[in-house]
């Protein structure tokens, strides 16, 4: 490095002033890249190391038990599942970046390399900045818009927050850590199109090397509409899949399409140095048919989805079963596992299913989840129809601990030191989650935090669910100070918290609302904005009647469902519309708007039964004999990193029956199939309902039986 004495100085006052130095000096004061880079402001290297713990929250052995009865079934012939034993495939609901962090160094990574390692990665991560994230949600028979969350929104705008650079910093990072799971034999295909294409090509080109290049396939659709004869440029009709491997001994099959025109191919033989067309006995020339097949290039001419098809799933970026089929086929053998960390609607997953392979689906949304849930069990159905084997999946989220990273206390720490940073943190989380409420801090009024509109205000824990006590302290304070409102916020509550303690709450003279905190508030934009919504707890009523006493048979009847959402600013959105309909939440009841020219608006209300807002129901028929596990991550003192068994003292809800609505059935069925029980004596009920915005709801019964 060689620097004049005026280029010191220029440098000491720069930096004195606190003021950026010149471009120039990029490569003086720094290393020279070995090789082409590609450079954006803020560029770092750095990845999330965090190990979270996955929680389990459902597990789906049998798509649906119609008798009940526990007989033999593809599990037990060894098939895969919970009967059976064997892998279990992951839908993970959460931030794709702890998730891959977690899944690197924690206790999920031998379960994948005892899978056979992860031999393909497909993902096709937001690219279309300013894009339209809602997507379609059914109302009987109307269609309501679901915006997508603040904190997914918010996810997907900062993907372009600043441009490029943004998109490329997150993807970057996301990129390095699977390149650091991957399997040595894995590829991994990566989804884009003309905004990011090049400058992705560099970023795998530094993760994989440029010896991990092994294709740009183009994906050219016919059937999209253009602008036609009026355009200035092109129609865009194709996107770009780039395909690296992390090693050259890969896996990797051909793919084969049928010919459009199947041509006759002349017969020649080759005599004395010469190849000559053979002739017929009559002097003709000799044909042969041409080959049906062909091998597929690097253009795959695949349609997408049109607005009928039976897949379709009315899903934002939704790609066609066709595409992904030929991905998997051309990088997997049968039973391979394979992930999709932008899971969306599922579509990765649910042709992995039925090609025989192993899967890991994650997604920030939690209507995503809920959409690949009844797109995986419908599979599920479809196979075990045909006779044919399937495998169980369960659902994770990094629940507790993940709220713990986002307030800034490390989830790894031993339970009492992380209890004692929790502690030091309460002032600042209570502060966040009134300010996120827009509610007032209440001085010195225990139990009180805050208190809004003339009602207390209540935070829960963090990192565990509300409870009776917590309640009931609240009515009786609010008691003693003659108050007739409290608000109790929680991220999670004790199941049958609702309507029993609002009912002993109401009978007390205080009304008692149980509001949910959304993860949004853990985003400070979305906070400053206003923006975070918090909706109330429903709550679901559910019987359990003997079919068959003598035979221990018992089903199970949803009786009522309960729910009410709130939309800030109704009337602005009424005063913005033009023209036309609109759905929105008005009252606690999905609400058709028309506004005709005149300006005058008319109310249509979509849920006028309370099964309406059910999309969504399951049972398990033996809840609590499964206790949930999870794994923590404890450094020992030589360094070395161990995994101690912890059960949370929650139960693993196992999906033993479910009804739900599809695009295409609407139909809901409100009484499950008898189930038979081996064995006498009180049996826990679980009953799940998830309304039509994927917010789930459970409630445990009992039975004697």
């Amino acid at each position: 490095m060689e620097l004049s004495d005026d280029d010191k100085a220029l440098i000491a006052d720069h930096i004195a002033r606190g003021e950026p130095l010149p471009d120039r000096f990029r490569w003086t004061l720094f290393r020279e890249p070995r090789e082409a880079e590609l450079i954006w402001p803020g560029k770092t290297s750095d990845v999330t190391n965090v190990v979270l713990p996955f929680q389990s929250i459902e597990q789906i052995d049998e798509p649906r038990a119609e008798t009940g009865a526990q007989v033999a079934d593809l599990f037990q012939l060894g098939s895969g599942g919970r009967q059976g034993g064997g892998w279990s495939n992951k839908l993970i609901w959460g931030d794709n970046k702890l998730v891959l962090s977690s899944l690197k160094g924690g206790p999920l990574r031998r379960e994948i390399e005892a899978a056979g390692g992860l031999k393909l990665v497909y993902i096709d991560p937001p690219f279309d900045v300013g894009g339209d994230f809602s997507f379609q949600v059914e109302v009987g028979d109307e269609q309501v818009t679901k915006e997508p969350t603040v904190i997914e929104e918010i996810a997907y705008r900062d993907t372009w927050g600043r441009g490029r650079d943004s998109y490329f910093a997150m993807i970057r990072e996301r990129l390095s850590l699977i390149g650091d799971i991957l399997a040595p034999t894995g590829s991994i295909f990566l989804h884009c199109d003309w905004r990011v294409n090049s400058g992705i090509r560099f970023l795998l080109d530094e993760i994989f090397g440029e010896e991990g290049y092994r294709n740009e396939i183009i994906w050219h659709y016919e059937n999209k509409l253009g602008t036609g004869w009026s355009g200035k440029v092109f129609d865009t009709r194709h996107d770009v899949i780039l395909r690296y491997s992390r090693g050259r001994d890969y896996t990797h099959h051909a793919v084969v399409e049928a010919t459009k025109v199947q041509k006759l191919q002349p017969v020649t033989q080759k005599i004395e140095g010469k190849r000559v067309w053979l002739r017929n006995d009559d002097g003709s020339r000799m044909y042969a048919e041409g080959a049906a097949e062909r091998p597929v290039g690097d253009v795959w001419t695949i349609p997408i989805i049109n607005p009928v098809a039976s897949e379709r799933l009315d899903y934002p970026t939704q790609k066609p079963e066709a595409l992904l089929e030929r991905v998997i086929s051309a990088a997997t053998d049968p039973g391979d596992l394979i992930a999709d960390f932008f899971c969306g609607s599922g579509t990765t997953l649910a042709v992995a299913e039925k090609l025989g392979r192993k899967w890991i689906g994650a997604d920030l949304g939690r209507f995503a989840i809920h959409t690949s849930r009844k797109r995986l069990i419908g599979v599920q159905r479809e196979l075990k129809a045909a006779g044919k084997p399937w495998r169980s999946f369960e659902i994770l989220n990094l629940g507790k601990y993940e709220r713990q990273w986002f307030a800034g206390i490390d989830p790894t720490l031993p339970a009492g030191e992380r209890a004692q940073a929790a502690a030091a943190k309460e002032a600042a989380y209570v502060s966040l989650i009134l300010e996120a409420y827009r509610a007032q801090p209440a001085e010195q009024s225990p139990p009180f935090h805050g208190y809004k509109d003339g009602a207390f205000v209540v935070v829960g824990p963090l990192d565990a669910p509300v409870n009776e006590l917590t309640v009931a302290e609240a009515v009786d304070a609010a008691r003693r100070m003659g108050a007739g409102r409290v608000d109790v916020l929680g991220f999670e509550f004790e199941m049958g918290l609702a309507p029993r303690a609002v009912d002993e709450a109401k009978a007390k003279g205080v009304a008692v609302a149980l509001r949910y905190i959304p993860k949004d508030v853990f985003d400070r934009r979305a906070v400053d904005k206003g923006q975070v919504s918090f909706h109330d707890l429903a709550y679901v009523e559910a019987k359990a009647t003997m079919a068959d006493k003598k035979a221990r048979r018992v089903t199970v009847s949803l009786s009522n469902f309960a729910v009410a959402y709130r939309q800030d600013g109704l009337d602005n959105l009424i005063e913005g519309m033009r023209p036309g309909t609109k759905v929105a939440v008005e009252n606690g009841q999905v609400v058709k708007l028309t506004k005709a020219k005149d300006g005058t608006v008319t109310r249509d209300v979509l849920t006028r039964e309370w099964t309406d807002w059910i999309d969504y129901w399951a049972v398990d028929f033996d809840y609590a004999s499964r206790p949930e596990t999870i794994y923590e991550t404890v450094t020992q003192g030589d360094g070395s990193v161990k995994y101690v068994p912890q059960w949370t003292g929650r139960y693993i809800f196992e999906n033993e029956w479910q009804s739900f609505r599809t695009r295409r059935n609407r139909a809901l069925e409100l009484t499950s199939a008898a189930h038979e029980y081996t064995t006498p004596g009180r049996k826990q009920i679980a009953v799940k309902v998830i309304d039509i915005f994927g917010n789930d709801t459970t409630k445990v019964i009992g039975v004697e039986v």
